[in-house]
């Protein structure tokens, strides 16, 4: 009983100087307890999300595959798209409206913010070279990111629009983009993700231009002979193309923002198992601290009662 006596009397003023450290700077177990079950809790939603994402992909790499396709017809009629890194933009007119595609929704990854960066580099690069840019946004986190940049060159902003969009919802902000004076520009330049694999995407843009009608003989298209009003005919035609062209960038940008949020949500997952861990030897810590500070506490009870 001495040398246990002996120990207690050396290691209970350490314990109890530990102990009351832990009170005043340390979490307790049921707050470590309660850190443990709350992560546990946000990691099985991320584990959820990541598996609807999953599914939600290949959905649209299924209609992606479909749109790819249909929008063939216009790369006869349009440039082809081109990577943003290291792009110089010099081959954009003088007046060019951008046309950003981002989302609505966040826990996305990088999905909105890589085309923020983009815009902001053409805008930079116009605007050395002396050229008019203004800008069209489509998707609320685009907005919100871009209205703090250049909020003044911001003409129109399109949000809530439906994921993964359709033809009809292309068409509609074709329209708008007609009646926000599209045609009235040199260019117009949309700003979107390509979707490589479920791994990788990338930032491109590609550039529409108007097409030249000076004459009736002359122009685009000087080859054709047109039933209705030849002006009138390729205007409809350019707006059919602004449609074909969104509603194909719609697509990739869905496709990217599911792989985005995917790999977003393996991270986090894999984040708050991490942290679970961290968290759970914390726990075992204070706890084997709390009981040894009470077997402290009861032998040397013991040896007081045993010293009267």
């Amino acid at each position: 009983m001495a040398p246990l006596r002996t120990l207690a009397q050396r290691v209970a003023p350490r314990i109890m100087a530990v102990t009351a450290q832990q009170v005043r700077g340390m979490a307790t177990e049921k707050q470590i307890l309660n850190q443990i079950n709350s992560t546990s809790n946000i990691k099985k939603i991320t584990s959820s999300m990541k598996m609807v994402s999953a599914a939600k992909l290949k959905g649209d790499e299924q209609r992606l595959a479909a749109a790819t396709p249909f929008n063939s017809w216009t790369d006869m009629l349009c440039s082809e798209p081109a990577n943003i890194e290291d792009a110089t933009f010099e081959e954009l007119p003088q007046k060019t409206l951008i046309v950003p595609m981002t989302s609505d929704k966040g826990l996305c990854g990088g999905v909105n913010s890589f085309i923020t960066r983009g815009v902001r580099d053409i805008y930079k690069s116009l605007d050395a070279q002396g050229k008019e840019a203004d800008v069209v946004v489509v998707g609320d986190k685009g907005r919100a990111q871009l209205r703090r940049l250049f909020g003044e060159k911001i003409t129109v902003s399109a949000t809530d629009v439906i994921s993964p969009g359709n033809f009809t919802l292309a068409s509609a902000l074709a329209t708008e983009l007609i009646a926000a004076g599209a045609s009235d520009y040199d260019a117009i330049c949309i700003v979107y993700n390509k979707f490589i694999n479920a791994a990788v995407y990338v930032q491109k843009y590609k550039i529409i231009t108007p097409f030249a009608i000076a004459t009736e003989d002359g122009g685009s298209m000087p080859g054709y002979d047109f039933d209705s009003d030849k002006p009138e005919s390729m205007g409809d035609l350019f707006e059919f193309m602004i449609a074909s062209q969104i509603f194909h960038s719609f697509m990739e940008g869905a496709a990217s923002e599911q792989s985005s949020r995917m790999t977003a949500m393996e991270n986090a997952s894999k984040n708050a198992g991490e942290m679970i861990d961290s968290l759970t030897l914390r726990y075992n810590r204070a706890r084997q601290a709390r009981i040894t500070t009470e077997l402290i506490e009861i032998i040397s009870g013991a040896s007081a009662i045993d010293e009267s």
